[in-house]
């Protein structure tokens, strides 16, 4: 039976860095993964240009039944802790908007620098590594691993949740959490686009590849100012993804289609200049003009010129185009949700260690947890920051 001092299953984001650090600082870790290769959903990410951090962490965009867990992870390992490890790899990076960073190259530079960071840390990975089963006594944990038996006085799951099942995501850190009497809170799918009832789907349909810039607002008052994307699903687009964690199912949302327009300055601007010009041109000026043939064939838009449109009219196009009420009939679900909202209960765990308060050595870090940040490098920031937190505790420093 090979033993070590910690072992760590999932060489996702956070189980690659846990594995570094703690390696680095003397730990013999054992890194385990059900897949061919590490990384995997990182190399998916951000159009394969991994959206590694964001440069405006803070605790208020991460979703949590405990908001004030994560606090603690972030504070000690930061965004800047995490810039500073890329730029010492030579990895160039820009940012895109809202404080988002990109690999300029490929995400495939992001795991090159974790793998090599686990090679620095003398870490052994073993891949295609099935865990059969894993038992706890006083000498710590023992896996069943298909092939051979390993054992640890430290196990840490960083399995992640149960987005992208195409890319190996699976159960299992739930079932082990509950296996040693953990409560995990209900789960579901999180920055996720929206579908559409039947009939506005079929109506919406010809607007698929159209985008637009949006101010969404869910019913809890939570609202993102992103582009939204009609596709032939439904809705998508950053606004969609990130007020999709905040919606519950039945819910309207309330869509502002011209967050930049005062719409009724443009008309009576646009009235006394052209009055004879139709409505349909006019706003054609500020909104894609297949977007605008579809309300008007929906009947949302009235077929009229500037000085035929009454101000009741008016006053109902501002509401439909800057109001627009939606129920989406539900989400796309984990097949290409990005992340897992609830999980791991926080309540179970310390949140400077990532430890289970009742079950010594065993630590949860990265996505399996309920933790889930916003879209834009949030949640890469919360796997580097727990698992850094967990690294620590795993070599007493």
């Amino acid at each position: 039976m090979e033993k070590f001092d910690a072992v760590i299953i999932g060489a996702g984001a956070a189980g690659m860095f846990c594995a570094a650090m703690a390696g680095q600082a003397g730990s013999k870790v054992l890194l385990i993964d059900n897949g061919k290769k590490p990384g995997r959903k990182i190399l998916m990410s951000g159009g394969g240009r991994c959206n590694f951090t964001n440069l405006y962490i803070e605790p208020a965009a991460y979703l949590s039944q405990n908001p004030h867990f994560c606090k603690s992870a972030l504070a000690r390992y930061t965004q800047w802790d995490f810039i500073d490890m890329i730029g010492k790899h030579n990895i160039a990076w820009h940012e895109k908007t809202l404080g988002q960073l990109f690999c300029d190259e490929s995400a495939q530079q992001v795991v090159d620098m974790l793998v090599a960071e686990c090679e620095k840390g003398q870490v052994t990975t073993r891949l295609r590594s099935e865990v059969l089963s894993v038992e706890r006594d006083e000498n710590g944990y023992t896996l069943e691993l298909n092939g051979d038996t390993v054992q640890a006085p430290k196990l840490v799951i960083a399995t992640g949740g149960l987005s992208m099942p195409g890319l190996g995501a699976t159960p299992f850190g739930y079932k082990i959490a509950e296996q040693f009497g953990l409560k995990v809170l209900p789960t579901r799918a999180g920055l996720v686009p929206f579908t559409l009832h039947k009939p506005l789907l079929e109506q919406l349909q010809v607007l698929s590849g159209v985008s637009v810039p949006s101010v969404i607002t869910a019913e809890n008052g939570v609202s993102f100012r992103e582009s939204l994307l009609f596709t032939h699903r439904g809705l998508s687009g950053p606004a969609v993804l990130q007020l999709s964690s905040y919606w519950q199912p039945g819910e309207f949302v309330s869509v502002n289609l011209l967050p930049d327009t005062d719409l009724d300055e443009l008309l009576n601007e646009q009235r006394n200049a052209h009055p004879n010009q139709s409505l349909k041109n006019t706003l054609a000026m500020v909104l894609p003009k297949r977007l605008v043939e579809c309300l008007q064939q929906l009947e949302q838009i009235p077929d009229v010129t500037l000085k035929q449109l009454n101000s009741r009219q008016q006053t109902e196009l501002t509401e439909t185009l800057q109001e627009w009420k939606v129920q989406p009939n539900g989400t796309e679900g984990y097949r290409t949700a990005e992340v897992t909202l609830g999980g791991v209960d926080t309540n179970e765990l310390s949140s400077r260690t990532m430890e289970a308060r009742n079950v010594p050595g065993l630590y949860f870090i990265g996505e399996v947890m309920d933790v889930s940040g916003w879209l834009g490098g949030y949640n890469f920031q919360w796997a580097w920051s727990s698992a850094w937190a967990c690294a620590q505790d795993l070599v007493g420093q």
